[in-house]
């Protein structure tokens, strides 16, 4: 499945991406440039914006409204609606960034690209085929979790 963000979707861009999607985001497209995009690559465009939702649909777009005052809620929306599992397979993943897709490396191949400490402290890295950025499971891994425990509690709470 192959999405496109609006322009108020960035971070939600970025959690899909993490999950393994292809996010296109295009944050400074008009509505009609939007509309054109996702018809043109078979895309689902995804909005908050409830007035270009339904102009999308109107035009025959395969779009989707997100809802949610949280990341964990839009998060629990989306995975309810498309049937998105709410965890990070790494193998899987695409850069937040570029949305290229990411491969593992190793050690040798990130020293001099990342600190010193960071190398020292963690033994598995990823590589951007795209931008080159360097990731790995560091501290910001813990609110990861924590926001997709949040949104797998959400799903769960609200099955039919």
């Amino acid at each position: 499945m192959y999405f496109l963000a609006d322009g108020m979707l960035g971070r939600f861009a970025r959690w899909l991406r993490l999950l393994g999607h292809d996010v296109e985001y295009l944050n400074k497209a008009s509505d009609d440039e939007l509309l054109e995009a996702a018809l043109k690559e078979n895309r689902v465009l995804l909005t908050c914006d409830l007035a270009l939702y339904r102009l999308a649909t109107a035009r025959g777009a395969d779009a989707f409204h997100v809802e949610g005052k949280t990341e964990a809620e839009k998060l629990a929306n989306i995975a309810r609606r498309f049937r998105i599992a709410l965890e990070v397979d790494t193998k899987v993943s695409r850069c937040p960034i570029c949305n290229s897709s990411i491969i593992r490396t190793s050690k040798n191949a990130v020293k001099g690209k990342i600190p010193r400490s960071t190398l020292k402290r963690y033994d598995e890295f990823w590589v951007c085929t795209g931008c080159g950025r360097c990731y790995w499971h560091g501290r910001h891994w813990k609110k990861i979790d924590e926001v997709l425990a949040e949104a797998n509690m959400i799903l769960k709470s609200h099955k039919p």
